[in-house]
C-alpha cells in the first residue's frame, strides 16, 4: 500500500475452504515484484504465514506455515501491509505474493511473528478470512476536504 496514492477500499473476505496443517523451513517461495494484486469473487487462494521480512522482488521465502485455502466472496484489491484476520482475530499482514501455482492460485504470504499453521490456530472450514486496509481513511474525509477547499 502506498498512502500517498491509495484511497479507501473495500474489505476482501471469504470463508476458509480447506485447513492446512504443515510447515516447512526450506520452501523456496519467491516474492512477486507486485505490492498489490486484484482478486475476483470466487477465486481460491492459499494462505501462508512467514516470519520473513524482505519484500524485494524475487526474495526467497523459506520458513512458512500453511493456514489453508480461502474462497473470496467479493472482488477487490489485496495490498502489501493489509491486515489479515481469521474469525475476527488478527493473524498478520500481507507480505506479498508467490505465483508458483498461478493461474490455479496465488500463495498469499502473511507476515507473522512466527510461521503458524491452520491447525495451530484452530481454524476450521467456513472460518471467515478478512483482508482489511492497513490504514483506511476516515469515511467522509474526502468530502469534508473538498468542502473546505470550495468554501
Amino acid at each position: 500500500m502506498n498512502p500517498a496514492e491509495d484511497g479507501a477500499k473495500r474489505v476482501v473476505h471469504g470463508p476458509l475452504v480447506k485447513v492446512l496443517t504443515h510447515r516447512l523451513d526450506r520452501r523456496g517461495m519467491s516474492l512477486e515484484p507486485y505490492a498489490s494484486r486484484c482478486v475476483r469473487r470466487g477465486e481460491v487462494h492459499e494462505l501462508v504465514t512467514t516470519d520473513h521480512t524482505d519484500t524485494s522482488a524475487g526474495a526467497r521465502v523459506d520458513r512458512v506455515g500453511f493456514l489453508g485455502f480461502v474462497e473470496l466472496a467479493c472482488a477487490g484489491v489485496l495490498d502489501r501491509g493489509d491486515t489479515v484476520l481469521a474469525g475476527g482475530l488478527p493473524i498478520g499482514t500481507v507480505l506479498g505474493f508467490d505465483a508458483c501455482h498461478f493461474p490455479n492460485h496465488y500463495n498469499i504470504l502473511i507476515r507473522a511473528p512466527r510461521p503458524v499453521t491452520g491447525l495451530e490456530l484452530s481454524l476450521a472450514p467456513e472460518t471467515e478470512i478478512r483482508f482489511e486496509c492497513a490504514s483506511p481513511r476516515a469515511p467522509g474525509a474526502a468530502a469534508d476536504g473538498l468542502s473546505a477547499l470550495l468554501g
